[in-house]
């Protein structure tokens, strides 16, 4: 259809909750999600697998953890563990933030090669607070150190008063799944220890899905055909 049509209705859309502008781009809106159900979230299965050591982690640090993986061109939180105080973020309601400058978007980024290339051919880099990096050549940097360390952080570039550490979560055919995090207020709550059990963390769960599939799949082979493991 012709340019400014297709622009009249995505601005309907836009103003009925079905879609939503991002930068120069568009993206599915509240509505449209809420219509459609959940999509899918993690590998199958490994919610019970996770979560285990998402309230381990809690436990060690007393901080937010969150459990994320990326939809269109944002972060989206698909599980939470907190306590009564849990810091506050722009994310808490809507479950979902920019890339960018998250530490578990910059994972996600880090990792993911397609989700790379497809991010910078948006060109937006919206600047959330005073921190948050600025272009693309600061996010090269930060992302070569994320692939070096297997490590990101967010030092309230994405909310004021807010900093958060993320590792990434790898999937049996060795691809980055998810990413594991840690949110905590910027005042000495994301220390090198925190990251570091962030990072151990995330490299049990990777350990553990991977001996999981395999499991089933050994299990699978010995029932034989016509079996199916749900």
């Amino acid at each position: 259809m012709p340019k400014t049509t297709a622009h009249r209705l995505l601005g309907v859309l836009c103003r009925k909750g079905f879609a939503r502008r991002i930068g120069i781009d568009y993206a599915i809106g509240d509505q449209l999600i809420s219509l459609a159900g959940p999509g899918p979230r993690t590998i199958p299965g490994t919610r019970r697998i996770v979560l285990p050591y998402m309230i381990r982690l809690y436990e060690l640090t007393r901080q937010t953890v969150n459990l994320a993986v990326s939809r269109g061109l944002e972060v989206t939180y698909i599980e939470r563990v907190y306590g009564h105080t849990r810091v506050n973020s722009p994310s808490d309601d809507v479950d979902r933030a920019p890339l960018h400058c998250t530490a578990t978007g910059k994972v996600l980024l880090a990792f993911n090669n397609e989700l790379n290339a497809s991010f910078r051919e948006t060109g937006a880099m919206q600047k959330m607070t005073r921190r948050t990096l600025a272009g693309p050549a600061a996010l090269d940097r930060e992302l070569q150190m994320v692939r070096r360390n297997g490590l990101a952080y967010s030092r309230e570039e994405f909310a004021e008063g807010v900093a958060c550490a993320a590792a990434p979560v790898f999937g049996p055919d060795g691809r980055i799944c998810m990413a594991v995090g840690v949110a905590g207020p910027s005042a000495n709550s994301v220390t090198p220890e925190v990251a570091g059990m962030v990072r151990k963390t995330a490299h049990a769960i990777s350990a553990t899905i991977a001996k999981s599939i395999a499991g089933m799949a050994g299990r699978q082979k010995a029932d034989g055909p016509g079996v199916s493991l749900l």
